[in-house]
């Protein structure tokens, strides 16, 4: 295995001169906004529990109670064992969420994205994705072996140029956005995609991950286009619902096909039900406490207000520094001030595009938001400094 060393350890060196190898840094969530890492507490601005609810003590009981009643894990794939009633019931109410017939629970939102994006293409059909879409989309349509093309981000012209010259040679036609992009924050105009998709006979798929529950009192990103047509509405549990999973809601025939052929489903192990029942309790939170699924967006456009940026359009706001020696300087700068926003680095953004990503929850205080735009302005001023 010498040569394989060599290979780790040449790629290791590679990365390392670019600043771009990642590290594993164990980090002790504690209740509110902040973080133990290194022997320090900081006030973490990197987290997607826009709501904390993954500590709200609601849904921390609903998951111990689940394991102590079921057990810790699922134990077999859903087809065999592993579909406890909590993954139905889950469901159920992910449907009335979204507004679909119908919903199905995968392991993770990759999961999901790798197991709904093959069952529904495959070779002879046409996928068309925005440049910026979450790295799930990608893996999957490699997966299905359908032709893939990226169109330019939320660039409707480009779309329906790629639709008028490609699609008419394709059977299937899928469409693929995010709802809110995880690393720039904006939102894809998914009434103007949904209306191109029904003019070419094309399925659309929207990633709503950073979307349900901060966004049109929780419902998501669809939600503010009540007119659109969204097929394929995906999702995850493990961001602003606090609890760990992934789902597609559609329509009944959708996801009774995806419970048959969706292979991220058919042969992977159930969703261990205390993840279903903190999921349950924190959609009952998310029904019933519009308020608060309004603050975190509320606390971006106050950090966005005060630096003169464009309004945020969702608890993300990039704050691009350029090169990815830059960014980790500028992440280390605010971990000196007691603030954790870690540097996003190619390739999961563009080259010359690295970044602070800041993610904006209920649990941060209007003073802490105030006093991260004083130090992010004072690095935009000079980020050499």
């Amino acid at each position: 295995m010498q040569s394989l060393d060599a290979f780790a350890g040449d790629k290791l060196t590679a990365l390392d001169a670019q600043s771009l190898r990642r590290r594993l840094k164990p980090t002790r969530r504690l209740d509110g906004a902040v973080v133990e890492r290194d022997g320090r507490r900081l006030i973490s601005f990197s987290c997607n529990d826009y709501l904390n609810l993954s500590h709200h003590p609601a849904v921390r009981a609903a998951a111990a109670e689940a394991a102590l009643n079921y057990g810790a894990g699922a134990a077999a794939s859903r087809l065999v064992t592993g579909d406890h009633p909590l993954l139905g019931d889950l469901e159920k109410r992910l449907a009335r969420l979204k507004g679909t017939e119908a919903a199905c629970v995968f392991g993770s939102g990759y999961l999901a994205n790798m197991g709904v994006i093959p069952t529904v293409v495959g070779p002879g059909d046409l996928i068309l994705i925005d440049e910026l879409a979450h790295a799930c989309i990608w893996a999957g349509a490699k997966l299905s072996g359908a032709r893939t093309i990226a169109f330019k981000h939320n660039d409707i012209a480009d779309l329906q140029r790629l639709l008028t010259s490609e699609r008419p040679s394709a059977r299937h036609a899928l469409v693929a956005t995010d709802g809110v992009f995880s690393m720039d924050g904006d939102i894809a105009p998914l009434d103007q995609l949904s209306t191109l998709c029904n003019a070419h006979d094309a399925w659309l798929l929207s990633d709503d991950a950073h979307g349900v529950g901060v966004l049109a009192e929780g419902r998501g990103s669809a939600a503010l286009f009540p007119g659109a047509e969204i097929p394929l509405q995906m999702g995850t549990l493990s961001k602003a619902l606090g609890s760990y999973g992934g789902y597609l809601c559609g329509s009944q025939a959708v996801i009774d096909l995806l419970k048959t052929r969706a292979r991220t489903l058919v042969y992977a192990t159930g969703l261990p039900p205390a993840c279903a029942a903190a999921a349950l309790a924190s959609l009952d939170i998310i029904e019933t406490q519009p308020a608060l699924t309004a603050l975190p967006l509320a606390k971006a456009r106050a950090f966005t207000e005060a630096l003169g940026l464009p309004p945020a359009q969702s608890p993300i706001v990039p704050v691009v520094i350029g090169s990815a020696t830059a960014a980790l300087a500028a992440s280390a700068k605010l971990e000196a001030e007691g603030y954790l926003v870690v540097a996003i680095r190619p390739p999961t953004v563009p080259e010359g595009t690295a970044r602070l990503r800041i993610a904006f929850s209920a649990a941060h205080s209007d003073a802490d938001v105030m006093r991260l735009a004083d130090l992010i302005a004072d690095i935009r001023r000079d980020p050499a400094a």
